[in-house]
């Protein structure tokens, strides 16, 4: 008889471990019931509540509906006004090009964004709302259709233990792409590694928030990307180009770290700009905690 892993350790839900349960439909379901967001309260509280227009802020209204992005820009304080709907639809885009199959230890980037992927599909379905899944690199490859179907949940779980790293990515172009192709007003959730020219995507993304989306970046980076803590002489390869370098890592370290708070710093400031939801995924951090503070932190502004 096959020992079963020991359910209790699956509320810290390490990336490792979760290689090792089985299907991406029961690490979603355990995902979601491994978060700590309180028991009385929707995890997605917040979520389907659409932004509507601004006010000014007249004495007596709640700070938690200021709208401390625009204060910043504007100096001025102003609320933000929602319309509640009785449900979204949100449409995940996982990035499935071959950068993502990067990974240091036993789940690549590409692996721990399927378990995102499922796991906010459970979560979004099982609150009666619509999810769906575009799964692209140059193109998109493969999407399915949103539904509130609770089958749907193990659809997509299927179709994400299909895919397999392409060469190349396209961010941009597939989101102009669901900016057009989406009429009805809902949630794009990027999950990505973002090695693409930051300009581009973020006209994209910004197209998307033209059309009334709300949109939500999950950029997915494995632990030695962000630390960089390589020694010796290394020979570095690329996924998506041909191209090697042969160096000592310690040369180049600085450099480095430098290029990518650089990068990050860009992309965080032009999300907030646009009034996009951006979360830093460090891959080697339990699949529930990245999950639940994203959350908390999203139902605390809404």
């Amino acid at each position: 008889m096959t020992k079963q892993p020991d359910k209790h350790k699956f509320h810290y839900l390490d990336p490792d471990l979760l290689q090792k349960v089985g299907s991406l439909e029961l690490v979603a379901r355990e995902a979601v019931e491994g978060m700590r967001i309180g028991a009385h309260r929707s995890p997605l509280k917040g979520l389907s509540s659409e932004f509507a227009y601004h006010r000014p802020y007249v004495t007596g209204d709640s700070p938690r509906h200021v709208d401390w992005r625009l204060y910043a820009r504007t100096g001025r304080y102003y609320m933000k006004q929602y319309i509640a709907e009785t449900d979204f639809t949100a449409n995940i885009l996982l990035d499935a090009s071959s950068s993502m199959l990067y990974g240091s230890g036993d789940v690549t980037k590409l692996e721990y964004a399927k378990f995102i992927a499922a796991s906010l599909s459970h979560l979004i379905v099982k609150q009666r709302d619509m999810a769906g899944v575009g799964i692209f690199d140059s193109k998109l490859r493969q999407y399915i259709e949103p539904s509130s179907r609770m089958s749907i949940v193990r659809d997509i779980a299927v179709e994400l233990e299909k895919v397999e790293g392409e060469p190349r990515t396209d961010i941009a172009a597939l989101l102009h792409e669901f900016a057009d192709r989406i009429s009805r007003r809902g949630f794009i959730i990027l999950i990505s590694d973002l090695l693409d020219n930051v300009d581009d995507f973020m006209k994209g993304l910004n197209h998307l928030q033209f059309r009334g989306h709300n949109v939500i970046v999950f950029h997915t980076l494995d632990p030695y990307e962000l630390t960089f803590p390589f020694d010796g002489t290394c020979r570095f390869k690329g996924l998506e180009v041909s191209e090697e370098l042969v160096t000592r890592p310690k040369r180049v370290r600085d450099i480095y770290m430098a290029e990518l708070e650089q990068y990050l710093k860009k992309i965080r400031e032009a999300c907030s700009h646009s009034n996009v939801d951006y979360v830093l995924v460090d891959t080697s951090r339990p699949l529930d905690t990245v999950l639940t503070a994203y959350l908390m932190a999203r139902a605390k502004n809404t």
